[in-house]
């Protein structure tokens, strides 16, 4: 296709998956697999390496510290990507659907594509029904304070990797994708939604599996979506 895609997947103890949805990632789009160890205590690094992924290492926890890693190893590339693909490690995504994800760029100039779990075909019980109104309620926000149409906040999302260098990513932890939306509307970037398939993780949510995790997530989201108004 001519056009550089890179992916970046931040984990944490996820050595049962990480290696499985290594395998699924279409090498034939994709230069390099950037997995970001956000300090597991297994062995998810050693897996995701004897699969041909890059590690690097953040043992600073936060589902965005990991994600800045793996940007900042990006930055030091000599060759930029095209496109970053944004991709969780317990394989409840469908890497495959990266593909469909990365179309809308090349096609249609789309600047940023998300992944929508509530457009797609969901496993029952793969997301708790917190997540669910979490996510309805947060997208709700967005329209109105926004004035731009969302339907998920979910984590596998494409877009153009000087967009991303635009936004200036700063969240450290569960506010990472609602941050990268809020600043999408702000930009007036243009952006588009595809369905895609998910299903049951495999392992115990870091987040939605407790109460304590699922509370801060929660104010995190609603705190980010107001804090940049």
């Amino acid at each position: 296709m001519g056009v550089i895609v890179d992916v970046i997947i931040p984990v944490y103890n996820e050595e049962d998956s990480i290696g499985k949805v290594i395998v699924e990632i279409p090498d034939s789009i994709v230069r390099n697999v950037v997995v970001c160890n956000n300090g597991s205590k297994d062995r998810t690094a050693t897996v995701a390496e004897s699969h041909g992924a890059i590690v690097v290492h953040q043992p600073i926890k936060g589902y965005g510290n990991a994600c800045l890693k793996g940007m900042e190893y990006i930055a030091q590339l000599a060759v930029k990507p095209d496109i970053i693909v944004f991709l969780d490690g317990d394989y409840s995504d469908y890497p495959s659907e990266i593909v469909d994800l990365i179309k809308p760029i090349i096609t249609r100039n789309v600047d940023m594509v998300i992944g929508s779990r509530a457009l797609g075909e969901m496993q029952s019980g793969a997301m708790m029904p917190q997540q669910i109104f979490g996510n309805w309620l947060a997208t709700t926000l967005i329209r109105i304070i926004y004035g731009y149409e969302f339907t998920d906040l979910g984590p596998f999302r494409a877009l153009k990797y000087s967009v991303l260098e635009e936004m200036g990513m700063e969240d450290k932890t569960f506010g990472w994708t609602v941050e990268m939306q809020v600043k999408a509307a702000k930009m007036k970037l243009k952006t588009t939604e595809i369905p895609v398939k998910y299903r049951k993780r495999i392992g115990k949510s870091k987040v939605s599996g407790t109460i304590k995790g699922t509370i801060l997530a929660g104010h995190k989201i609603l705190w980010t979506i107001f804090k940049l108004i």
